[in-house]
């Protein structure tokens, strides 16, 4: 955690993440003994070290947690989850699914010796930080991201290939589970979690639009954690992610100027129209909630505001001045297809407007 006594003497600790907080809590209040709960989470987070490229001392974190449920059935929702979460956000293109199964504390333990055994044949190879981690927690040194190392840690032991059978049987089935579904994913023997709460599933979801700084997603099964803080044995699992850099994943791939800001845009001429547009508006909004709708304010011409149509990637501008105000319908322009201009009444606008968004 990040604790640090501030200029009136005061400790202060700082919470990296949300687990550990959402267990705690889960046990202070009854909410986990013999329970299945799902939950969620969102706020600000801090980290100790010095923060690299794409990462800040402060940052916002979204967390889901499932407690209760030891099969491979929720692991798997989980990535479907946040699976359909990418689909939702326009991201599923740029990122890939890795996995990897840590197995039972019994056989981890096991695993820990054997790759202190095999770092230390090749103790000329560790930088400062791996030799400094070698004793203390060696499943880590896998995650090295230093090119110098990566030959060494890639002939290193794999834990995957001394599961127990149960452990194996889980993975297993978070597999089948997933190809039925249609949810690609590469199995990832250096996939780890650094502590010994951390068991069987381990996932992240990778992308190489951030350098370096490529993890936006990362989850897994958590069993021994509400043991450890104090609670009864409950199987627990979830992931979470970091708002920062899933906008400057979005950022990356979709920069803010070409995304679209509206559906639909409103050009409102002359001073007397402007409370009816601003009353259909509402009506719109209310009937059409799945659209964007833009509603030009402060005036201007009608180049200038069909300027402010076109920049807000608007596919449909709805023309409202005193005649069509008197008159009672719309003016529809197609903003970017090649489609005659026309009027329709006020009565038929919504089915108008969700045919015509609705198609392309």
């Amino acid at each position: 955690m990040y604790t640090f006594t501030d200029r009136n003497g005061d400790s202060l600790t700082l919470r990296p993440e949300g687990t550990a907080s959402c267990v705690r809590a889960g046990i202070e209040h009854g909410l986990l003994h013999n329970k299945i709960q799902r939950l969620w989470y969102m706020g600000p987070m801090f980290r100790h070290e010095r923060p690299q490229k794409g990462r800040y001392r402060q940052f916002h974190q979204i967390g889901v947690e499932t407690f209760g449920i030891a099969s491979a059935d929720i692991d798997a929702e989980l990535i479907l989850m946040s699976a359909r979460f990418w689909k939702a956000l326009g991201l599923d293109q740029y990122v890939e699914l890795e996995i990897n199964s840590l197995g039972s504390s019994d056989c981890r333990k096991a695993y820990r010796q054997t790759l202190i055994d095999y770092f230390e044949q090749h103790l000329d190879l560790l930088d400062e930080e791996a030799k400094h981690r070698l004793h203390l927690n060696p499943l880590r040194i896998l995650d090295s991201k230093n090119p110098a190392m990566q030959e060494m840690i890639q002939q290193a032991p794999r834990l995957i290939d001394v599961l127990d059978d149960e452990s194996k049987s889980h993975f297993e089935k978070l597999l089948s589970i997933l190809d039925t579904a249609g949810i690609a994913y590469k199995i990832n023997p250096r996939l780890v979690r650094g502590l010994d709460y951390y068991s069987k599933t381990v996932f992240e979801w990778v992308t190489n639009k951030l350098g370096a700084q490529g993890t936006v997603c990362a989850g897994g099964r958590y069993d021994g954690l509400v043991k450890q803080l104090g609670g009864r044995e409950t199987p627990a699992a979830g992931f979470a992610m970091g708002i920062e850099r899933l906008l400057a994943l979005m950022e990356e791939v979709n920069p803010l100027n070409d995304i679209a800001q509206a559906d639909i845009y409103l050009v409102v001429m002359g001073e007397a129209a402007q409370a009816w547009a601003m009353q259909l508006a509402e009506q719109l909004r209310e009937h059409l909630p799945e659209y964007q709708l833009l509603l030009n304010c402060g005036g201007g011409s009608a180049k200038s505001q069909f300027k402010k149509a076109n920049q807000s990637k608007a596919r449909l501008a709805l023309i409202i001045g005193e005649q069509e105000m008197q008159d009672n319908q719309v003016s529809i322009k197609f903003l970017f297809e090649q489609k005659q201009q026309q009027m329709v009444p006020v009565d038929q606008l919504v089915a108008f407007l969700q045919k015509n968004l609705k198609e392309n």
